[in-house]
């Protein structure tokens, strides 16, 4: 069966995405990759060209800020639309898939193809945070999330929001999806400090704050849950991290909110029983084989 790879990127330099890094995590599985390219300011149209592997389908567009959050979930949805499989899986510009982690999301869309309950499977995540050697475990960061959908118009699966996740139908009904082994690198907040600077300027044409919100709050505030990593980053973004270690984002010092309290209690519930109260999900876990 035919499986396709879709992304959606724009200002990938200016907003350092490790963008080839994504696109080769998942490249070798698929026999189709769509990458909807926004009209950018720097280079990015050329990195990906210069990938040069014939699977590489590029989209260039135009993306509206006036859409707000949901322009990322409109964009998502035109590198979709341009599939041509039966099943896609998706990766966001700042995510790399483990070694090996998109081969296993391929073999649970092969494992369940003829299984029409599912319409989805759904990786664990790892959210680096402040630099490479730290992840954010709380209640605020998703453990886990569809990453592979079927393409079936009548199915009806849309991005969702702000694209961190899928949904199915008019009515916007979770995904009934399989658990996988596949883990997925999230290195959107371990990039150095001007790249997130970047991000929070290019974040508020998309989610106008008031001002007074923002000033004064450093870029990586404290949270509860932050852990030390001590395994291995994919193959295909150490290039990447290595020329980053020197110049990484700092998370700010400890300052206990009030709001940490819950995050803290919710941890320590996590760690004893398993069990996340309160937890989003853009899904309903179905049993696999």
């Amino acid at each position: 069966m035919l499986v396709s790879g879709f992304t959606l990127v724009r200002n990938a330099t200016l907003l350092d995405f490790p963008i080839e890094a994504s696109i080769l995590s998942l490249l070798p599985v698929v026999d189709e990759f769509v990458v909807n390219v926004g009209h950018s300011d720097d280079d990015t149209l050329d990195r990906v060209r210069a990938l040069g592997d014939p699977r590489i389908r590029i989209i260039e567009s135009a993306w509206d800020p006036a859409l707000g959050t949901a322009m990322l979930a409109a964009e998502t949805q035109r590198a979709m639309a341009t599939c041509r499989s039966p099943w896609g899986i998706y990766i966001q510009a700042d995510e790399v898939f483990a070694d090996g982690a998109a081969a296993r999301v391929r073999d649970a869309i092969e494992r369940h193809d003829d299984d029409r309950a599912v319409e989805g499977v759904l990786v664990e995540y790892r959210h680096f945070y402040g630099g490479f050697d730290a992840v954010a475990r709380n209640r605020k960061w998703y453990r886990r999330e569809v990453r592979a959908v079927r393409l079936d118009p009548a199915l009806g699966v849309h991005s969702y929001r702000d694209a961190q996740g899928f949904r199915t139908g008019p009515a916007d009904r979770r995904v009934r999806a399989v658990a996988s082994s596949a883990v997925m690198h999230h290195y959107g907040w371990a990039r150095p400090t001007w790249a997130l600077a970047s991000k929070r300027a290019a974040d508020r044409v998309l989610d106008p704050v008031p001002r007074q919100q923002l000033d004064g709050r450093p870029l990586l505030p404290w949270l509860p849950g932050i852990e030390p990593f001590q395994g291995e980053h994919p193959a295909v973004a150490r290039a990447w991290i290595a020329a980053r270690r020197n110049d990484r984002s700092l998370t700010a010092p400890r300052r206990f909110e009030r709001g940490h309290v819950r995050l803290l209690a919710s941890l320590l519930l996590e760690r004893l029983t398993g069990w996340r109260p309160f937890e989003f999900r853009n899904y309903s876990e179905v049993r696999g084989d």
